[in-house]
C-alpha cells in the first residue's frame, strides 16, 4: 500500500488543466481527486509485502521450515488414514507397502516407492512405521537404514508399545530418534472428527539438540492440531492399561460377532452399542487382534480373568435357579416337614417304663 505525501515545489507555466488526471492509493482511501498544481507525489513507504520482498521470502522459508517429509511404511487403510491428516496441514508424505498403491498415492498427491531403497534416498525426516504388529520386525530389519540421514526419527502407530520400543532398541542404531506412539482411534471412529480422541506417546529416545526436539514436537503437533487429548505415559504404562480397555473391547466384539447378531424393529440403545461394538472391531484385520494378545504380556492375564469372570456369572446364575426350583419341586413338603420339627425337645416328667422281653425279642 502506497502512502503519498505531498511536496511543495515551484509553480510551473504549465497550466494544470492540461495535465492527466492522477489517481493515487492513500492509506484509508482511493483517492480521484487531483493534487494542486504546484505539488508533486513522493512514495513514502511500501506497507503490503510483494511476493518478490524479503519479508515475503522470510515468511515462506519460516513456513516450510516447519513442514516435514514423512515417509509412510506400510499405506494400507491405517497409512492412508494418517496420510490425509498430513497433507491438511501441509506436510509432504512419502510411502512404501508390499502392496501396489501407487493410484491411490497418485490420487492423493502422495510419491509411491515400490522399492525402499528409493524411498530412504529421499532422506525423510520422519520414518512412520504403520504395519501390522506381527510384521513389524521383519518389515524394520529390511530397510536400508544406512541410505537415511543419520538422525532420522523412526516413529510406530502400533496398539501395542513395549514390542516395538524393544525392537526399535535392538535394530536402530544409537544416532536415531525413536518415538512410540498409538493413535486410539481408526478410520471408523475418528472418520468425523479427532476432537478429544487419545492419542498416547513416549519420547523414548530423541538426541540432543534442538532441531530433534523441534521435529519431535513438530510430528506431535500434527495430532494436537486435529483437536486430540494428547497423553504422555510410559510404554510399559500404556500396555498395562490398553490390556485392561482396548484387548477387552476387542475381544467382546469378536465374541459378540460370533454370535451373528442381527438388527431388530425394536432396537434398544443398549443393543445398538452393541452392535456398534460388533461393527468396529470386526472391521479390523484378525492379525491385529492377534498382536494384542500375542505381544501384550497383560492380555493373557485379562482373558484368563474375563473366563473367570463368566464362570462365576454362571454359578450365581445356576445356583439361583437351582434356589427356585427347589422351591418349586419340594417347597410343600419341605414346609410340612418344618412344621414338625420341634424347636426344643419337651420336659421329661415321668420316666418312660423300659421295654418288656417280648417287646425287645420281637
Amino acid at each position: 500500500m502506497l502512502s503519498l505525501t505531498p511536496v511543495q515545489s515551484k509553480p510551473t507555466s504549465t497550466t494544470y488543466q492540461h495535465q492527466p488526471r492522477i489517481h493515487y492509493r492513500h492509506r484509508s482511501q482511493l483517492c480521484s481527486t487531483p493534487p494542486p498544481p504546484n505539488c508533486r507525489l513522493r512514495i513514502r513507504a511500501i506497507d503490503a509485502a510483494q511476493p518478490y520482498d524479503y519479508e515475503s521470502r522470510v515468511s515462506n522459508q519460516f513456513a516450510q521450515s516447519n513442514k516435514l517429509k514423512i515417509a509412510i511404511i506400510g499405506f494400507g487403510n491405517f497409512g492412508q488414514f494418517l496420510a490425509k491428516a498430513f497433507l491438511r496441514q501441509g506436510h509432504s508424505v512419502l510411502a512404501h507397502s508390499r502392496t501396489d498403491y501407487s493410484l491411490i498415492s497418485q490420487s492423493l498427491g502422495i510419491s509411491f516407492f515400490q522399492d525402499p531403497h528409493d524411498l530412504c534416498e529421499q532422506h525423510p525426516d520422519v520414518i512412520l512405521l504403520c504395519t501390522s504388529i506381527i510384521s513389524t520386525e521383519p518389515v524394520l530389519r529390511s530397510l536400508p537404514i544406512q541410505r537415511l540421514k543419520r538422525n532420522t526419527l523412526f516413529v510406530d502407530v502400533l496398539s501395542v508399545k513395549e514390542f516395538p520400543m524393544n525392537i526399535f532398541l535392538q535394530v536402530l542404531p544409537t544416532h536415531f530418534d525413536i518415538l512410540c506412539t498409538h493413535p486410539m482411534f481408526g478410520p471408523e471412529s475418528g472418520k468425523q472428527s479427532w476432537k478429544d480422541l487419545p492419542f498416547v506417546y513416549d519420547k523414548v529416545r530423541i538426541g540432543e539438540g534442538e532441531s530433534r526436539e523441534s521435529r519431535a514436537d513438530r510430528f506431535l503437533d500434527i495430532f494436537e492440531k486435529e483437536g486430540c487429548r494428547m497423553v504422555e505415559m510410559t510404554c510399559a504404562e500404556h500396555d498395562k492399561y490398553a490390556a485392561g480397555s482396548q484387548f477387552i473391547t476387542h475381544t467382546m466384539g469378536r465374541v459378540l460377532e460370533k454370535l451373528d447378531l442381527e438388527t431388530t424393529p425394536i432396537n434398544t440403545k443398549g443393543y445398538e452399542t452393541l452392535l456398534n461394538l460388533v461393527e468396529n472391531t470386526a472391521g479390523d484385520s484378525f492379525d491385529l487382534y492377534y498382536g494384542l494378545f500375542m505381544y501384550n504380556k497383560n492380555a493373557m492375564e485379562q482373558l484368563e480373568r474375563l473366563d473367570l469372570a463368566f464362570e462365576s456369572l454362571k454359578k450365581e446364575l445356576f445356583g439361583h435357579l437351582h434356589d427356585v426350583l427347589r422351591r418349586q419341586l419340594f417347597g410343600k413338603v419341605e414346609e410340612e416337614g418344618q412344621r414338625r420339627v420341634l424347636s426344643k425337645l419337651p420336659k421329661n416328667t415321668h420316666a418312660l417304663p423300659p421295654p418288656s422281653t417280648d417287646a425287645i425279642n420281637n
